[in-house]
């Protein structure tokens, strides 16, 4: 390799990465159609780690948000049985058109019922 081209190669910028936030968020967890779940009535996403929240974190009044969240990894959770629930999420933030997405790493029950307005 001609001595230029290792030169220029060792000289180059260094390539900005897009650094992808672990956030929580709070809302009510739905199943629009089979197999698509979203967070609806979200709070706005908090920076946080990826681990489930420790139980003194849990608010005993769930906060209502305007956001909606697409929920894509869900595989590893059981979803169905927090259908209808509000619910804390953790996850990686994705932001996206129409929708912004959370590849969940945690999801834990704050209540029963969700506080949106809509019925299950």
């Amino acid at each position: 390799m001609p001595l230029a081209v290792l030169a220029a190669l060792l000289f180059q910028a260094p390539a900005t990465s897009k650094k992808v936030d672990i956030v929580s968020v709070t809302g009510c967890l739905r199943e629009p159609t089979a197999g698509t779940w979203t967070l609806t009535a979200a709070t706005d996403p908090a920076p946080s780690s990826a681990n489930a929240p420790a139980a003194k974190d849990v608010p005993s009044t769930p906060p209502v948000g305007k956001n909606q969240f697409r929920l894509i990894g869900v595989s590893e959770f059981n979803l169905p049985a927090h259908k209808g629930h509000t619910v804390i999420v953790k996850g990686l933030f994705i932001k996206a058109t129409p929708m912004n997405r959370l590849n969940i790493t945690s999801v834990t029950m704050v209540a029963a019922s969700c506080t949106d307005g809509t019925a299950k």
